[in-house]
């Protein structure tokens, strides 16, 4: 049986996404008995979705966490809700920038997450790492990716959410009052989340 942990490569104004490079670092581990298997999905409204269900059908995974990077927060947040929208400010990195287009036609308006968010939060504090329950996934190809896992999960499949990561401290640098976080902590705070959301599996 696996975990699925998914993240997403470099994208405009973000040259070191901290999500590829927990993928790769926790790809391959154990936790809780199972194995962590990572995808890092393409910068792309017209692909993220299908890239998210091809990895949930070939992993047929006990739980999903998808990772993605939001600079300018101050710490780990696990988001409560994924809206039906692609609503971009910028281009994908195929160049695409949708606006108030669904991204599943004819689906839900939008899903809560299934993975127990505020246990993993006590986690982080317990830890004394930054982090918080935010209410949204924005409207980028987080939430799509987000939206996507819940939507292919929704009839009793696994438990699925998304967590949003802080900027690099390299990536900042010299930029004033932009907050950071070590990969090494970050890496902590994803390890976490797994562990609680395995542990609540079987509780």
């Amino acid at each position: 049986m696996t975990l699925l942990l998914t993240g997403f490569p470099s994208f405009a104004g973000v040259e070191r996404n901290p999500s590829e490079q927990i993928v790769a670092a926790l790809g391959g581990s154990a936790i809780g008995g199972l194995e962590v298997v990572g995808r890092v999905l393409p910068v792309s409204a017209e692909r993220t979705p299908g890239a998210v269900r091809a990895a949930i059908a070939e992993t047929s995974p006990r739980l999903a966490l998808l990772l993605g990077v939001a600079p300018g927060r101050p710490g780990l947040a696990i988001e409560r809700t994924a809206v039906n929208l692609f609503d971009f400010p910028d281009p994908d990195n195929d160049g695409a920038q949708p606006v108030d287009v669904p991204i599943e036609p004819g689906a839900p308006v939008a899903y809560f997450a299934t993975l127990p968010l505020r246990r993993i939060v006590a986690a982080w504090h317990a830890a004394g790492i930054p982090g918080y329950l935010s209410e949204s996934a924005g409207l980028f190809l987080c939430n799509a990716a987000m939206y996507t896992a819940l939507h292919a999960t929704a009839a009793g499949g696994p438990p699925a959410g998304f967590l949003h990561l802080p900027s690099l401290p390299e990536e900042v640098a010299g930029q004033r009052e932009q907050p950071s976080m070590a990969l090494a902590t970050q890496i902590e705070g994803v390890r976490l989340a797994l562990e609680e959301s395995v542990a609540a599996l079987a509780a």
